[in-house]
């Protein structure tokens, strides 16, 4: 990690299709979309978008690790316009059911395996 990474795990590139909905604290729905990962972790992943995704919600994602699709819930930290006019995001996991918690591990565990 450089000095500035603020990271506390490596994130792996993986790009990976996903569909997402935004919500508020209260379970509202306020937005939907599609979007794909440009890196996971067993904490968290970058995620990019057509349209930003504030900081105040809450995102419901449904993610394809290659044969899986696995169901996440988030937090968005940031989000940022990129140089292709697209937007990224940093989401962290939280309130991950245990079977959804061993699929993103054990496909970080197998990506890290491949490509170290």
């Amino acid at each position: 990690m450089t000095k500035n990474e603020q990271r506390q795990q490596q994130r792996y590139e993986s790009i990976q299709l996903l569909s997402y909905v935004c919500i508020d604290e209260e379970g509202k729905e306020w937005k939907q979309g599609m979007g794909r990962t440009l890196n996971i972790n067993d904490i968290g992943l970058k995620l990019e978008t057509h349209e930003p995704i504030e900081t105040q919600y809450i995102v419901l994602l449904a993610v394809g690790l290659e044969d899986e699709v696995v169901d996440v819930k988030g937090r968005v930290i940031y989000c940022n316009r990129n140089e292709m006019a697209r937007f990224e995001s940093g989401v962290e996991f939280y309130d991950l059911d245990p079977g959804s918690r061993e699929i993103i591990t054990r496909f970080v565990r197998e990506f890290n395996k491949q490509y170290s």
